[in-house]
């Protein structure tokens, strides 16, 4: 049995042999980054010392900043953030925040570990 699980609302599971992003992919986010496989748990990033949910790229930006982070124009294609000159830390994230994943938060979270949190929705 090879293949992932997958639990509907009301607990029950079913095996999705072979998954597709298309099969986890059902419908649009209702909140902007969250996960959008059915029965998953929609995440949010939250700036620590304020208790501040981060909505938008303006929001994460100014924290960034505020935390030493420059914006980086070198990819048209994604909004890149990076610590600084001497510093390999790099953020690559989509263009569009509505298109957030758990996996960009959690680069956000490791890079900056004592001023962001993910949480569950």
């Amino acid at each position: 049995m090879s293949g992932v699980w997958i639990f509907d609302k009301n607990g029950v599971a079913r095996l999705v042999t072979n998954p597709t992003r298309e099969s986890f992919e059902q419908r649009e986010p209702a909140v902007p980054g969250t996960a959008t496989a059915p029965g998953a748990r929609p995440r949010l990033l939250v700036y620590l010392p304020e208790n501040q949910v981060i909505r938008s790229y303006t929001e994460l930006e100014e924290r960034l900043t505020q935390l030493g982070w420059s914006r980086y124009h070198h990819d048209p294609n994604l909004i890149q953030f990076h610590k600084s000159d001497s510093s390999s830390h790099l953020l690559s994230l989509p263009k569009n925040f509505a298109k957030f994943k758990s996996f960009h938060f959690y680069d956000i979270v490791v890079k900056n570990r004592s001023f962001f949190e993910v949480r569950e929705a």
